[in-house]
């Protein structure tokens, strides 16, 4: 059992899956649904306008499209959010498509080799006892 402190209004609580205590979790929901439902309501809204209109702060509304809980539509033309490494336009997320795709294949590598070590490489790091064909349990 894992106790925390509320980041929102400091009660203790037990963690299952977020870090918010039952009740600021349910504000949280309530914030987000109404902020889903005036972007969907008005899909030319800015940010300030959405932020007004909804009495959610602008950085919360923020987080939901960065999570990626929120997803604009191609329509939403004035809430403008731009992928992190690039700088395109995107609908949600921190990154678009596009580096997202470059980002998985330079962590995966060129060759997509397993994580253990080949015999040529013994002595090099710590899991050089692990051949291929043995697993770690």
């Amino acid at each position: 059992m894992d106790l925390r402190n509320c980041p929102e209004c400091g009660k203790l609580f037990v963690y299952v899956h977020r870090n918010l205590c039952p009740d600021c979790l349910k504000k949280d929901e309530n914030d987000f649904e109404r902020v889903r439902e005036f972007i969907n309501s008005n899909p030319k809204a800015t940010i300030d306008e959405v932020s007004e209109g909804t009495e959610v702060p602008v950085k919360k509304i923020l987080e939901y499209l960065k999570e990626g809980r929120l997803i604009l539509q191609s329509n939403n033309v004035n809430i403008i959010l731009k992928c992190e490494i690039c700088g395109e336009s995107i609908l949600t997320g921190r990154i678009c498509e596009s580096c997202g795709k470059k980002l998985k294949r330079n962590f995966l590598g060129s060759d997509k080799r397993s994580m253990f070590v080949d015999e040529d490489m013994k002595g090099k790091i710590h899991l050089s006892k692990y051949s291929r064909d043995e697993r770690r349990r």
